[in-house]
Protein backbone atom coordinates (compact mmCIF):
# COMPACT_ATOMS: atom_id res chain seq x y z
CA UNK A 1 0.00 0.00 0.00
CA UNK A 2 1.41 3.35 -0.92
CA UNK A 3 2.11 5.57 1.77
CA UNK A 4 0.01 9.08 1.37
CA UNK A 5 1.90 12.44 0.88
CA UNK A 6 1.05 14.84 3.64
CA UNK A 7 -0.62 17.62 1.76
CA UNK A 8 1.31 20.62 0.51
CA UNK A 9 0.31 24.32 2.45
CA UNK A 10 -1.28 26.66 0.37
CA UNK A 11 1.21 29.59 -1.17
CA UNK A 12 -0.68 33.06 -0.95
CA UNK A 13 1.41 35.00 -3.13
CA UNK A 14 1.74 38.48 -1.70
CA UNK A 15 1.35 41.84 -2.74
CA UNK A 16 4.83 43.95 -1.74
CA UNK A 17 4.80 46.71 0.67
CA UNK A 18 5.24 49.85 -0.37
CA UNK A 19 5.90 52.43 2.78
CA UNK A 20 5.45 56.05 1.92
CA UNK A 21 6.15 56.98 5.68
CA UNK A 22 6.24 55.56 8.94
CA UNK A 23 8.41 52.14 10.20
CA UNK A 24 7.30 49.43 12.70
CA UNK A 25 10.61 48.95 15.59
CA UNK A 26 11.50 48.09 18.47
CA UNK A 27 11.42 50.91 20.11
CA UNK A 28 9.05 52.16 20.36
CA UNK A 29 6.98 49.51 19.56
CA UNK A 30 7.50 46.30 21.69
CA UNK A 31 8.43 42.99 20.16
CA UNK A 32 4.73 41.71 20.62
CA UNK A 33 3.32 44.98 19.42
CA UNK A 34 5.69 44.79 16.21
CA UNK A 35 4.77 40.51 15.98
CA UNK A 36 1.01 41.61 15.71
CA UNK A 37 1.67 44.84 13.38
CA UNK A 38 3.75 42.46 11.23
CA UNK A 39 0.82 39.43 10.91
CA UNK A 40 -2.25 42.18 10.34
CA UNK A 41 0.48 43.39 7.51
CA UNK A 42 0.63 40.34 6.35
CA UNK A 43 -2.96 39.16 6.18
CA UNK A 44 -3.63 42.05 4.11
CA UNK A 45 -0.77 41.55 1.59
CA UNK A 46 -2.51 37.86 0.96
CA UNK A 47 -5.90 39.72 0.84
CA UNK A 48 -7.70 39.28 3.69
CA UNK A 49 -10.67 41.37 4.40
CA UNK A 50 -9.69 42.77 8.17
CA UNK A 51 -12.47 44.54 10.15
CA UNK A 52 -13.16 45.65 13.68
CA UNK A 53 -10.93 45.59 16.12
CA UNK A 54 -8.14 44.64 13.50
CA UNK A 55 -8.73 47.41 11.09
CA UNK A 56 -11.30 50.40 10.25
CA UNK A 57 -12.02 52.06 6.79
CA UNK A 58 -11.02 55.18 6.47
CA UNK A 59 -13.03 56.52 3.16
CA UNK A 60 -12.78 59.93 4.30
CA UNK A 61 -9.00 59.45 3.34
CA UNK A 62 -9.66 57.80 0.30
CA UNK A 63 -11.30 54.65 -1.33
CA UNK A 64 -9.85 51.46 -0.62
CA UNK A 65 -8.23 52.91 2.73
CA UNK A 66 -8.21 51.83 6.25
CA UNK A 67 -6.24 51.85 9.26
CA UNK A 68 -4.51 48.76 11.28
CA UNK A 69 -5.35 48.96 14.97
CA UNK A 70 -2.46 47.40 17.58
CA UNK A 71 -2.76 47.81 21.27
CA UNK A 72 0.88 47.89 22.36
CA UNK A 73 1.71 48.24 26.23
CA UNK A 74 1.10 51.73 26.53
CA UNK A 75 0.29 52.78 23.20
CA UNK A 76 -2.34 52.71 20.43
CA UNK A 77 -0.59 52.59 17.16
CA UNK A 78 -2.29 53.11 13.54
CA UNK A 79 -1.05 51.99 10.37
CA UNK A 80 -2.93 53.85 7.46
CA UNK A 81 -2.92 52.24 4.48
CA UNK A 82 -4.64 52.01 1.10
CA UNK A 83 -4.85 48.51 -0.69
CA UNK A 84 -4.02 48.87 -4.49
CA UNK A 85 -4.10 45.85 -6.84
CA UNK A 86 -0.23 45.59 -7.22
CA UNK A 87 0.29 46.71 -3.50
CA UNK A 88 -0.29 47.37 0.14
CA UNK A 89 0.40 50.99 0.42
CA UNK A 90 1.73 52.49 3.63
CA UNK A 91 1.12 56.39 4.66
CA UNK A 92 1.55 56.66 8.31
CA UNK A 93 2.38 54.87 11.17
CA UNK A 94 1.44 56.86 14.73
CA UNK A 95 0.75 56.69 17.95
CA UNK A 96 -2.94 57.54 18.76
CA UNK A 97 -3.29 59.88 21.26
CA UNK A 98 -7.17 61.05 21.04
CA UNK A 99 -10.64 59.14 20.28
CA UNK A 100 -10.20 61.17 16.44
CA UNK A 101 -7.83 60.92 14.26
CA UNK A 102 -5.95 63.98 13.96
CA UNK A 103 -6.44 66.51 10.70
CA UNK A 104 -2.86 66.68 10.35
CA UNK A 105 -2.63 63.03 10.00
CA UNK A 106 -5.71 63.14 7.75
CA UNK A 107 -4.40 65.52 5.21
CA UNK A 108 -0.72 63.89 5.11
CA UNK A 109 -2.07 61.09 4.00
CA UNK A 110 -4.42 62.49 1.33
CA UNK A 111 -1.11 64.21 0.22
CA UNK A 112 1.30 61.21 0.37
CA UNK A 113 -1.85 59.27 -1.96
CA UNK A 114 -2.06 62.11 -4.36
CA UNK A 115 1.58 62.59 -4.48
CA UNK A 116 2.13 58.81 -5.46
CA UNK A 117 -0.65 58.33 -7.88
CA UNK A 118 0.56 61.08 -10.17
CA UNK A 119 3.95 59.30 -9.84
CA UNK A 120 2.48 56.04 -10.31
CA UNK A 121 0.68 57.46 -13.72
CA UNK A 122 4.12 58.82 -15.00
CA UNK A 123 5.92 56.04 -14.60
CA UNK A 124 3.31 54.07 -16.42
CA UNK A 125 3.36 56.74 -19.15
CA UNK A 126 6.97 56.22 -19.52
CA UNK A 127 6.71 52.42 -19.78
CA UNK A 128 3.91 52.79 -22.49
CA UNK A 129 1.29 50.44 -20.26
Amino acid sequence: MAKRQPAKPEFKARKPLVWLHGEIKTPPFTAEGRQEAGMLLRLLQEGERLGMPQAEALPDVGSRCGALRIRDAEHNWRIMYRIDSDAIVILEVYSKKTRKIPDEVMERCSKRLKQYDEVMKAAKKQTGK
